[in-house]
């Protein structure tokens, strides 16, 4: 079963393209969900049949879809906004098309129709992270953790090398395929590093998942943020729960350190790895995805 998006968080019919529709090369079959900048559908190639996932650019705070299907802004107020949107998912649409690694969900194309912007991706089987860890209701074996990660890593490696930075990665974006073999999906929030630009229309974090740069206007973003982020997806492997939001361990910290935590359970090195990836200062975290990969190393 593909586990990209669950279809019950966005409920509006109004945000999809139904059904049947053409959109250039590939017709849609149903909406597999969304978000604050994007509807997503499984739709199949035209021509050869394959099925494939298309993300299309909608942010709804910004614009709306026309009976025409059409994607407008909401008004003149949001018109520069979602048309400076629209310019960056198409910027990252390109670059997203370099990233070639077993575990990056494959960008096969993009184009522009409707007004908007479409992303084509592969269309993968397998289980979110996340919901893997609901029905299984208890912690990761360390097996399971050294098969996952550093492979994980590897992917967020040459994200970090194109000079880019995902900025969203959590348990419900990372899918786990067939021998534990990890995929990272959803590069919504996306960003250039460095990162010199106009601000993007919209923040995206993810409580318990988002380092604190990531809240702070100006916060100095980085390899290290991934880093927080993967660090503590591991965390909620071995507890089974989301970490608390970084908002609150600043001010006061209880998260409780995986060293202590689960000492009796799981290997030295790696919960020394899942620690210093969730330190609260950027600086204290492994400043690459290299250094992780290293830190995951059994010595």
């Amino acid at each position: 079963m593909n586990q990209y998006f669950n279809e019950n968080d966005y409920p509006s019919a109004w945000y999809f393209l139904q059904p049947g529709t053409q959109v250039d090369e590939y017709v849609i079959e149903r909406a597999l969900g969304g978000g604050g900048f994007s509807s997503v559908y499984l739709a199949r190639q035209h021509e050869d049949q394959r099925q494939v996932v298309v993300k299309e650019y909608l942010p709804r705070r910004l614009a709306h879809r026309t009976w025409g299907n059409l994607v407008v802004p909401n008004s003149e107020e949001t018109r520069n906004l979602f048309i400076m949107g629209r310019r960056l998912f198409l910027e990252e649409a390109m670059a997203l098309t370099k990233f070639r690694h077993p575990s990056i969900v494959e960008v096969l194309n993009f184009f522009q129709a409707n007004s908007t912007v479409y992303l084509v991706m592969t269309y993968e089987y397998g289980k979110v992270l996340g919901d893997y860890l609901k029905e299984k209701n208890g912690p990761m074996s360390e097996s399971f953790m050294l098969t996952v990660f550093p492979a994980l890593l590897e992917g967020v490696k040459c994200i970090h090398e194109h000079g880019f930075l995902h900025l969203d990665i959590k348990p419900h974006n990372i899918l786990i395929r067939q021998g534990g073999d990890p995929l990272l999906l959803d590069f919504g929030a996306i960003q250039p590093y460095p990162y010199s630009g106009p601000s993007k229309p919209g923040k995206v974090s993810s409580s318990g998942f988002s380092p604190i740069e990531q809240y702070i206007d100006g916060g100095s973003l980085g390899p290290w943020s991934d880093i927080y982020a993967l660090g503590a997806s591991m965390r909620m492997c071995l507890e089974g729960k989301t970490p608390p939001p970084s908002k609150v361990r600043m001010e006061k910290d209880t998260l409780v350190p995986a060293v202590k935590a689960f000492r009796r359970h799981y290997s030295l090195f790696l919960l020394e790895a899942i620690d210093a990836a969730t330190a609260m200062d950027p600086k204290d975290r492994p400043q690459s995805a290299q250094e992780m990969i290293d830190a995951l190393k059994a010595r």
